[in-house]
């Protein structure tokens, strides 16, 4: 990454690549935690938006999640066959489609409440240093986006 020549072009110099690689590991975690909840990494994100805050917009939670709604209104489908989540347009503005949880969905909340926990202990990595590597990785982002 900050090298000249080749070495510029070597995979372990690439912050790319570390992200990736640690994204793939952390979803790894994720999906093993997650199994016994029967739900998956993409609905638990859905599901931690609504927990925060219940009945929100599908492009409320695209927003938080940034997903565009073509990826966000088939797994939202999943969820409602699944029992999780109502979706329900709005009578003033049907354009509008309104997502809220059901009862087993806020129930999963209780069940999931391990798992952060869970992952920072898995992590190898004090609270501190978590939250800063979050902080800093946020950064990335908003940075990556403008």
């Amino acid at each position: 990454m900050l090298c000249d020549g080749d070495a510029a072009l070597r995979l372990d110099t690439q912050l790319c690549f570390a992200l990736y690689s640690a994204s793939l590991a952390m979803n790894k975690v994720y999906r093993d935690c997650l199994k016994p909840l029967g739900i998956t990494y993409p609905q638990y994100l859905v599901l931690l938006v609504l927990w925060e805050q219940d009945q929100r917009s599908v492009s409320d939670i695209g927003e938080k999640l940034f997903l565009d709604s073509a990826t966000l209104t088939p797994l939202l489908k999943r969820m409602e066959t699944a029992g999780w989540v109502e979706r329900q347009r709005l009578a003033s503005d049907e354009r509008v489609v309104m997502v809220g949880l059901t009862e087993p969905g806020r129930a999963l909340k209780r069940q999931a409440s391990a798992i952060p926990a869970k992952l920072l202990c898995q992590s190898g990595m004090a609270p501190k240093q978590a939250v800063a590597l979050r902080d800093e990785l946020r950064l990335l982002r908003d940075h990556l986006l403008r």
